[in-house]
């Protein structure tokens, strides 16, 4: 008897494992509370990852495989992966044991222990998902001083062949990110989200609350963005095809009050516990371009390719190269709380109160949310790269480690000093009122520094650039803003700092 492991975000029915049906192979998987609390988890993200995991065990039993699936309440989990592998190993009479490759350095070490302590025979494979090996981010650069994002992506397209023509960029240029900044002010009008069809949403949340859980955010059964299913997954995807795509590029990077989802297509989700993979994704994506170039830009296109297979494959090289010291990094020497408004979206800042409270009612922000709302106030105001990191692994349903580190402690709160983004990620309110509309209703002046009226994120800024004026001083992509900081009379600089340590001192006041 053969025992093979899944875990939650290993759900790829295309793998080469479920080709052909062995009797004497059992899939198991397991719903753990070692999973449900390293990190204060949303609801959703619980609900998801769960309402997923018992939907794939369902389509493997009725392709007719041997499966195992331990729910959180049942009296025979131990609610730790080795203590219930060791469970099921001496219950089946196993002989063997195999698992795919984690994507979590965490998860990693935790197998190979286990490997190294049990007596059966023991093998890893890969996930067959990823479009890279773990390495080969690292292969890449080897001998290089900067991970430039943009050399990793051309290469992918070129390997892969993807958009390109006789060896060049298809439409002569690689990158199209310049076309991708316009604000959305209205229109073009944009479709309803795609909802999957989830009819077991209220039982997976009551088991859930009923062991006892400790969740965060809210629970909307109405307007659940998840998909359970690989069909579910497709349909998601073939909904931002269909009335997305058109428009996705030139409004990726916009920002509204009453838009969630804008043209993005939500299938992070999907993709992150490997219901769908990324290569059919940008496929099936560039496809549904080809037969509609009348309708649809190159640009649109582009901006989506990028995304998956530079932005995402890019991220995952990352983690693998620089863990487990990653995960430990705090280059600018941040050390501030976390504003308790984090939890609850109750703030004065629009822009704030927005990004937040939809994170807590959907589990969901989109990129530019998460980086130049959430991340940028969380790094003007110095707080501690762990706490940030604990926010965002915990308030999404897409995050897994291997994504959600690099984003937040590399591209978003600079912590690893450099690594993935030449810069940080920070703006006052001017970039904020160029691509949203929420300084238009906000408490605060967007104009100002000074005031009690004044927009928090503008001394927050420049009190950040004084601070950790050290740290840039030699970054030519900083010099600009260092020179204008300069310029700052004294006597104002010292009061647009003493306003920003107000705030620093008393976040959750304004």
């Amino acid at each position: 008897m053969k025992i093979r492991l899944l875990l939650g975000d290993q759900l790829n029915i295309n793998h080469p494992w479920f080709q052909e049906i062995d009797p004497e192979v059992t899939y198991v998987l397991m719903e753990m509370r070692q999973e449900t609390d390293y990190a204060p988890h949303h609801i959703q993200k619980v609900v998801a990852f769960f309402g997923a995991m018992q939907t794939f065990a369902q389509t493997l039993k009725n392709k007719g495989h041997q499966v195992r699936y331990l729910s959180l309440d049942d009296p025979k989990n131990k609610q730790n992966l080795n203590e219930n592998l060791s469970l099921f190993i001496q219950e089946m009479g196993a002989t063997s044991f195999e698992y795919q490759l984690p994507d979590e350095y965490r998860l990693d070490e935790q197998l190979k222990n286990f490997c190294q302590k049990t007596a059966v025979e023991t093998q890893a494979v890969d996930t067959h998902h990823f479009m890279t090996k773990r390495e080969d981010l690292a292969n890449f650069f080897e001998g290089k001083k900067q991970l430039i994002l943009e050399f990793f992506y051309r290469n992918m397209r070129k390997q892969f062949d993807l958009l390109m023509q006789q060896g060049q960029p298809e439409g002569g240029q690689w990158n199209y990110d310049k076309n991708n900044r316009k604000k959305w002010k209205g229109t073009p009008e944009i479709p309803l989200a795609y909802i999957p069809k989830t009819e077991e949403l209220v039982a997976l949340q009551n088991r859930i609350t009923s062991a006892g859980v400790k969740t965060i955010g809210t629970m909307d059964t109405e307007n659940f963005l998840f998909p359970f299913s690989r069909e579910e997954a497709l349909a998601q995807l073939d909904y931002f095809c269909t009335h997305l795509l058109v428009h996705f590029g030139d409004f990726q990077d916009a920002l509204h009050t009453e838009e969630m989802n804008l043209f993005h297509s939500r299938i992070s989700f999907a993709l992150n516990v490997k219901l769908i993979s990324p290569l059919e994704v940008v496929q099936t994506v560039i496809d549904y371009y080809r037969a509609h170039e009348d309708e649809i830009d190159l640009a649109q296109v582009e901006g989506f390719v990028r995304q998956i297979i530079g932005w995402r494959e890019y991220m995952r090289g990352i983690y693998w190269k620089e863990m487990p010291h990653y995960a430990e990094k705090n280059e600018l020497d941040n050390h501030n709380p976390l504003p308790d408004f984090y939890w609850t979206g109750k703030t004065k800042m629009n822009c704030l109160h927005h990004a937040i409270s939809n994170s807590l009612d959907n589990a969901y922000a989109h990129h530019i949310q998460r980086l130049m709302i959430t991340g940028n106030f969380a790094l003007l105001a110095q707080v501690h790269p762990d706490a940030v990191d604990q926010w965002y692994l915990g308030i999404y349903a897409d995050a897994i480690e291997w994504v959600q580190i690099t984003n937040t402690r590399g591209m978003s709160q600079w912590a690893d000093g450099g690594i993935v983004a030449t810069k940080p990620y920070v703006s006052a309110a001017a970039y904020i009122h160029k691509m949203s509309n929420y300084c238009e209703s906000c408490t605060y002046d967007k104009k100002k520094r000074l005031g009690e009226d004044a927009c928090p994120f503008n001394s927050l800024y420049w009190n950040f650039l004084d601070d950790k004026k050290q740290f840039f001083a030699k970054n030519n992509r900083m010099a600009m803003m260092l020179r204008l900081l300069e310029k700052i009379p004294p006597q104002e600089l010292a009061e647009i700092k003493a306003r920003a340590g107000k705030i620093l001192t008393q976040p959750d006041a304004f």
